[in-house]
This record gives structure tokens, C-alpha cells and sequence, in this order.
């Protein structure tokens, strides 16, 4: 049997779970249920890291242990996953005494074998972080991390032998490239290890810190958070098998945010290594959550989001879907109110709801509430469908082990829209007229069943009770593997007819939505449309590859006053990655934004086409990043909002090198535009 363990960070205990823990640990839940349904035996551990100098600070301002403390704060989380319906093997505590002796056990082993050493040390230190920083690494004289105060302490401490392990460590990531993914946070921990990697303080004096596991080998000192809380992961499960006996580490999967990547990526496995114990088979470090602005979401900035108050609000079960669809693993995702709306309105209200209540309501009216069994043989239609739902079991077989989960819900909510489609194309409300097509309509209605069937079947990992209660009203439950194959259902299953499974999400407007919107929000004609273009010259920063898309590059913009942009450019077959670094291009900057395969696009570029490739249309010379294009003798319009179909208004042409919309050239600065494509090439 295959196996699966996968990680999550522990999670400070200073203050409430918000959507950063939320995500992770969804993550990792929907990541286990997913291979337990298609044949692993699984393990998943979370918990809390609950030793510190801001424990106990926080301890002492409310009066209290340490150790009430913790215990407090831990069962906010705990409280939270239950609420979140995560399946957990495991909640360590960083205060859990068989965690305490399995460190101290490793400590002395290191000591023993010389890998720590004692040596007197001064820097400047952050309470805040917990941590030394050198003269160089502060901003303005503060903790280049938090923006706190720092204080000169100078004491004798404990360092492991970190640098040692340094070349070892860049061979391992180069002799297996997807150890950490995705491969770009590879790269940024290689660019790290280019510098000389120091030796790592790994204790604190208790004179300064009481609340930490005491060194073996000193008990005038406590360890630090890395000796302590990154080798959690393999204390939990020391003396735990799979369920053939076999040893559960290494993890399969540890699952961090990119913030974390260093500690984990670079101090963590150095300790391994140093303790011969084999490493996590990859560490996968996602994204933040961003706001529109695309900055971090932040609860001190006003920006956070309350896990509990979207789910008691919506239910537990439509914010997991949120989080797990809208996120692609390893990119930064933006979380809006209305993005989440439109979620839930069209993937699950519109679309998987909407074919489950057609299927139950025209079974249960037409046979007598129960499913029909087809009695005819299956036309192209429904071998169609059967061979669509067959595509998506496939993904699920082959993606979910590479962690593509968005692009598999995406896969399964595709197929609910193309039931939606076949019960159009087989219109059963007209079939149910004429009695000599009721077999027909068995067979329509028991091959949209079955793949509706499994559309929630494969969600089960994502939303386990919705799911569960779509599938009572088809008559059938989600049993295991074999359920993932066609024809479970037989015909004869007793429907259940009830309220829509995912209601729509309906608000109150406000007065000012209720008002008559303003002239400005009318449809543009082509005359109004060159003036309110905000065409921008600016450089391309950075090219990466979209993780999910073959064709697309990802693309970092600077605009100038516009801003720094990311856009998605489908460019991959025009031009090389290193074509395009630097390049200065014109952006379509008051475009909507997008997301482009689950990467927010806010932008465009514009080219032409030269022999059937793209070629970008360039700006003069001497423009800068941020100035302006704009058409000859056309004054600058009303700054807007435009979409697509607003640019289609217009067309842009190439006349002897320059773009032109009509006769009218499009310039910067008095330089023309220009594109190296043939006479009357439409820009695009």
C-alpha cells in the first residue's frame, strides 16, 4: 500500500488562528482524505509551538503561567479544526513530555558527537522575533522583520555546527529538484545558501528565558525554537507505524508558507542531517493570501479575515471549497468577499447545486421518487459523459499525489457544467411529455445522476458533510476507492428531495448600491473608448512560468506610477523567458483583473503578429516605465475600469511599423508607438 504523511507547521500560540493557519491546515486535510480515498494509508499531524521568551512575557502580563497559558491558547486551535472539520492523526504540544524527552535525547547526541558547542556571543536581539540580528541586516536601527526595538546583548551561548553541513545541503537540492516546491522557492533557497552559512545559536540563558526545554548537557540553559519546534515533526511519530508496520517518517509532504521557507528548508534539514535522520521527501511552501492592493493580508493592518466569521455566516464546508479551489498551490492568491460570492454563486449554487436538483426533482417526479434504471443503450451523449467523468477520475489519480488540488476541483466542477450541458442537449422535461421516450428519459436521467454522483464523490475530500448530504439525495453514500469508478449507482435508489444544497448567496444592498448607477457605468461606444485607454510603457522585472499553464509566462511589471504589476501573458511561444527580461512593453493598466488558471492578471500587454508569432508592440525609446500612450490629438478621458470587450470596441492596426487606431497614431511623449509586424496587423 502507498503512504502518506504530510506536516503541517506548528502553530504559535500568542494569538488566534487567522486565514494563513486556516489555509494550511485545510490544505493538508483535504490532501489526506484525497489519498485515503484513493488508496493510501495516511497520517497528519498539526499542533502548537508553545515555548518562547513571548509566551512567556505574554504569560507574565496576564498574570498567569506559562502553562496556563498554552493551554489556553492550543485549544483555540483545537476548537477551530473541529469547527473546520480537520481529520488530524495527531495534535502535538511543544509541552507534551514525550516530545520534551525526545529532544533532549537529540541534544545530547549532538553534544556528544561535538556538533554543539559553547562560545560567548553580542548582537543585537529582538524580543519580538526572539532572535540576533547583525549591525547590517537591521532597517533603521530596528528588527528588519517586525520593525521592533532591538536591544545589545552580549552572553555565552550554544551553537550547532550548521555551516558544516552547508555544500552538503545545495547537492541534496540539486540531486532532487523537487524536494522543495515549487521550484522557484527552490531557487530562493539556493540563492541563500550562496552566502557562507553561519552556525546557529540554539539556546537561550534562563537567566533571560525559564519557559523552554532545558539543555541536557547545561541546565542553566533552555533550547531555541529550532532544536525544540522543527523536530517536532519527527518526535511525534517516533514510535508510530503505518499500518503494515512500516516506519511512518519521513513525511511525504511538509506544508509551510513562504515565510517560513529558511527555517525549514535550510536549519531544519542541516539538523537532520547532523542527527542522521532521513529528510522530508519535499517540503511544499504556498502562498499568501493577498488583498485587492495585492499586499499581505493583515489582522494589525485591518486587512485579516475571521475564519469563524465566514463560516458560522456560510457554513464550514463552502469556505474549505473557497480555500482549497481558489488557491493554487504554491502562488499568492487574492480573498475578496466578492471573489468568495462568486465562488460560491457559480461553482457550487449554479453549478454543482443547480444538476443536483434538476437530476433528484425530475427522477423523483417522473419515477415515482426513485432513480430510473436505463433501460435503452447508451447514444454518444452519454458515452460522452461517461467518458468525461472517466477523464476527471484520472486526474484525480494522477494530480492529487502532485498536489494540483485546484486544478482537479476545477476538473470536477467542469464536469458538473457539462451534465448542466447534456441535460440541455437532451432537454428531459421534453422527453417526460411522450410516453414512448420514457425510456429515453430513464437513461438521460440515470447517466446524469451517476455523473453528478461523481462529481461529489470526488469533492468529498473538499467538503465531507455537503457532499455527504448531496449524495443521500441521490440515494448513495461515498464508501471508498471502487466509488470512484462508473456505475455504482443501479437504478431503483430512493431520492431524497430537500432545500438546495448550496444556496445562494444573497445580500442586502446598500443604499448607495440601490441607487440608479451613474452615467459613467454605461455601455462605451468605440468613440469614447481611445481616451479612456490607459496604456502604460513599462519594463518587465521578472519572467517566471505559470504553474498551471504551459502556455503562459508569469510577469512582473514596473508601471512607474502605475505600480507594480503582475500579468499573465500568453507569450511562451513567441518569446524566450530571457527575451523578455527588461524588455519594455506597453500595459493595458486599467484593465479588470483577472485570474488567469489561478493567478491574478491585472493587466495586459499588447503585440502584434509577425509570421504566425507575437510580437510586442515597444514604446519610444526614451519613454520611462509609467509614461502615458496616448492617440494623437486625443485628450486623456475619465479614469475607469475597462474590460475586453471595451478594447474590442476599437481596432488597433500597424501601418508602416506605427500603431494606429483609425488614422490617429498612438504616441508617448510625441514618439510614436511602434510593432515590427506587416501592414494592417491587427494589436491585440
Amino acid at each position: 500500500m502507498q503512504k502518506f504523511y504530510v506536516t503541517t507547521p506548528i502553530y504559535y500560540v500568542n494569538d488566534t488562528p487567522h486565514i494563513g493557519h486556516s489555509y494550511t491546515t485545510v490544505l493538508a486535510d483535504v490532501l489526506t482524505r484525497f489519498h485515503k480515498m484513493i488508496g493510501y494509508d495516511t497520517y497528519f499531524l498539526t499542533g502548537t509551538d508553545e515555548h518562547g521568551q513571548k509566551v512567556q512575557r505574554a504569560a507574565e502580563k496576564r498574570g498567569v503561567s506559562p502553562q496556563t497559558h498554552v493551554d489556553e491558547y492550543s485549544e483555540h486551535f483545537k476548537s477551530l479544526w473541529e469547527k473546520m472539520n480537520i481529520s488530524y492523526n495527531q495534535f502535538i504540544r511543544t509541552t507534551d513530555p514525550a516530545h520534551i524527552r525526545f529532544v533532549m535525547e537529540k541534544l545530547q547526541e549532538l553534544w556528544d558527537k561535538g556538533e554543539i558547542y559553547p562560545e560567548e556571543y553580542e548582537g543585537w536581539y529582538s524580543v519580538g522575533e526572539e532572535r540576533f540580528f547583525t549591525e547590517d541586516e537591521l532597517v533603521d536601527g530596528k528588527d528588519p522583520i517586525s520593525g521592533r526595538p532591538v536591544e545589545w546583548l552580549k552572553e555565552k551561548n550554544y551553537f550547532f555546527r550548521m555551516g558544516k553541513y552547508q555544500e552538503r545541503l545545495i547537492d541534496y537540492i540539486r540531486e532532487n529538484p523537487d524536494w522543495i516546491v515549487p521550484d522557484f522557492r527552490k531557487n530562493e533557497v539556493l540563492g541563500f545558501l550562496k552566502q557562507p552559512l553561519h552556525d546557529l545559536c540554539i539556546s537561550r540563558p534562563k537567566s533571560r528565558l525559564s519557559w523552554g526545554i532545558t539543555l541536557p548537557f547545561d541546565n542553566e540553559y533552555v533550547t531555541y525554537v529550532w532544536f525544540d519546534a522543527l523536530i517536532n515533526y519527527v518526535s511525534a511519530v517516533a514510535d508510530k507505524k503505518y499500518t503494515d508496520g512500516s516506519p511512518i517518517w519521513p513525511a511525504t509532504y511538509h506544508l509551510i508558507g513562504k515565510d517560513i521557507l529558511t527555517t525549514h528548508c535550510v536549519y531544519w534539514p542541516t539538523m537532520l542531517m547532523a542527527l542522521g535522520i532521513e529528510l522530508p521527501e519535499h517540503i511544499l511552501a504556498h502562498g499568501w493570501w493577498l488583498v485587492g492592493d495585492g499586499s499581505k493580508m493583515s489582522k494589525s493592518g485591518g486587512t485579516g479575515v475571521s475564519p469563524m466569521e465566514y463560516m458560522d455566516k456560510y457554513g464550514v464546508d463552502v469556505f474549505r471549497y473557497f480555500l482549497a479551489r481558489e488557491m493554487v498551490v504554491g502562488q499568492d492568491s487574492v480573498f475578496s468577499h466578492e471573489a468568495f460570492v462568486r465562488r460560491v454563486n457559480g461553482d457550487l449554487a449554479n453549478d454543482l447545486g443547480n444538476v443536483l436538483n434538476r437530476v433528484v426533482h425530475l427522477s423523483a417526479v417522473n419515477f415515482d421518487g426513485k432513480l430510473p434504471a436505463p433501460k435503452t443503450p447508451f447514444s454518444a451523449l452519454e458515452t460522452e459523459l461517461r467518458n468525461a467523468a472517466m477523464i476527471v477520475q484520472k486526474c484525480v489519480m494522477e494530480w492529487i499525489p502532485q498536489v494540483k488540488l485546484s486544478q482537479v476541483i476545477e476538473e470536477v466542477i467542469g464536469l458538473a457544467r457539462h451534465v448542466n450541458r447534456y441535460l440541455e442537449q437532451k432537454a428531459p422535461w421534453k422527453l417526460a411529455k411522450d410516453e414512448s421516450k420514457k425510456d429515453e428519459l430513464a437513461a438521460t436521467l440515470y447517466t446524469a445522476a451517476e455523473a453528478v454522483r461523481l462529481a461529489l464523490s470526488f469533492l468529498t475530500p473538499v467538503m465531507p458533510q455537503k457532499t455527504a448530504e448531496g449524495l443521500a439525495m441521490l440515494g448513495t453514500s461515498f464508501d471508498g476507492i471502487e466509488d470512484l469508478k462508473w456505475g455504482k449507482l443501479k437504478g431503483g435508489e430512493l431520492l431524497q428531495k430537500g432545500a438546495p444544497l448550496f444556496p445562494r448567496i444573497e445580500e442586502e444592498k446598500t443604499e448607495a448600491e440601490k441607487q440608479p448607477k451613474p452615467a459613467q457605468n454605461k455601455p462605451l461606444s468605440a468613440e469614447d473608448i481611445p481616451g479612456m485607454l490607459e496604456l502604460r510603457a513599462a519594463k518587465i522585472t521578472r519572467v517566471k512560468d505559470h504553474p498551471d499553464a504551459q502556455s503562459l509566462y508569469v510577469l512582473e511589471l514596473d508601471a512607474g506610477d502605475a505600480g507594480k504589476r503582475t500579468v499573465c501573458s500568453g507569450l511562451k511561444n513567441s518569446y524566450a523567458a530571457s527575451e523578455l527580461q527588461d524588455k519594455m512593453v506597453i500595459l493595458f493598466a486599467n484593465l479588470k483583473a483577472a485570474a488567469l488558471r489561478g493567478v491574478m492578471s491585472h493587466g495586459m500587454l499588447l503585440a502584434g503578429e509577425n509570421d504566425g508569432k507575437a510580437v510586442l508592440i515597444a514604446p519610444p525609446e526614451n519613454a520611462e516605465a509609467g509614461d502615458r500612450a496616448l492617440f494623437k490629438g486625443i485628450p486623456a478621458g475619465e479614469s475607469r475600469e475597462l474590460k475586453i470587450k471595451d478594447f474590442d470596441k476599437i481596432q488597433l492596426k500597424v501601418k508602416q511599423g506605427v500603431v494606429y487606431t483609425g488614422e490617429v497614431p498612438l504616441e508617448i511623449n510625441g514618439g510614436p508607438v511602434t510593432c515590427e509586424a506587416p501592414d494592417n496587423s491587427l494589436v491585440h
